[in-house]
């Protein structure tokens, strides 16, 4: 088994929904922003090679809006998904399972692009399963007020429509060496990925931890829908982590790939950090 990370660009968000209640007094101490208070955040997706499978969990925000949607995020650094999967030898093509952690446009955006004339659309990964919940396809079809501007219809109904979405009701490995965890509060029926691999755990932390600096308990984003519920899970999660050393592989921290925890008596902290590569070698 391989596991490559893929980066697909970063985005701008505001500090302040980033780090919902969080004062910046605090969260500006560790991790920075600008003038205008935005934080600049990876899109960081993981690709698991493993036999003749190649899954790819999460592909970025796609390139499918216009200039003025784009522009909202203020879209930088020179990584996209295309030229990161070449670089790791692998082609759109290639992916045989895709693995969308939740269908907010900056996880799943890469999923579909334009067809060739550019009059309809086509997916982006023609020979894969994709993978989502049933809780996160039904949340993302008939969005809340409150989300639904992060959801687009162009990003998810193109794949059910394709017959390649495969929906799952709860948790399980339904890929070897992969088990999918379900988790609420950001979003319902969030899926997050276990990989076992040469005696680790790593786990794909989408959005239940956006960055190391998430790791403080009540350090949750302004998105999630039910915070409290996020708390339990974080909790839930954490418990689990600790006790078997996971690896903790970090989707928009733009500066810290992946880290491990460490109880203190102020509650779960960041232990190691840095490359994926190095946390499982170390």
């Amino acid at each position: 088994m391989k596991l490559i990370p893929i980066e697909t660009g970063n985005l701008k968000l505001d500090g302040g929904a980033m780090f919902g209640v969080v004062p910046k007094v605090l969260w500006s101490k560790v991790y920075p922003c600008d003038e205008n208070n935005l934080c600049n955040w990876a899109m960081r997706c993981l690709l698991v090679v493993d036999g003749d499978r190649r899954i790819l969990i999460d592909n970025g925000i796609g390139n499918k809006q216009d200039e003025k949607w784009l522009s909202h995020y203020y879209l930088n650094g020179d990584a996209t998904l295309e030229s990161s999967l070449a670089a790791a030898g692998y082609k759109p093509e290639d992916i045989t399972d895709m693995v969308i952690t939740h269908m907010h446009f900056d996880h799943c955006g890469g999923s579909v692009k334009w067809n060739a004339d550019r009059t309809g659309f086509e997916l982006a990964f023609p020979n894969a399963t994709y993978w989502t919940s049933r809780q996160q396809f039904e949340w993302a079809t008939q969005p809340n007020r409150r989300e639904e501007a992060s959801y687009l219809k162009e990003n998810i109904l193109p794949i059910h429509e394709s017959g390649q979405l495969r929906l799952i009701e709860e948790e399980g490995e339904y890929i070897p060496n992969i088990t999918f965890k379900l988790y609420n509060g950001h979003t319902e029926g969030q899926v997050i990925p276990h990989i076992r691999f040469n005696g680790h755990t790593v786990v794909f932390m989408a959005d239940l931890l956006p960055s190391s600096a998430h790791v403080p308990m009540p350090w949750i984003m302004a998105y999630d829908t039910r915070p409290l519920e996020t708390l339990k899970d974080k909790e839930r999660f954490y418990a689990e982590a600790l006790e078997n050393n996971y690896i903790l592989f970090l989707e928009h921290d733009l500066y810290t790939e992946a880290i491990t925890l460490l109880q203190t008596p102020k509650g779960a902290r960041v232990d190691k950090k840095g490359k994926l590569a190095e946390l499982l070698n170390g």
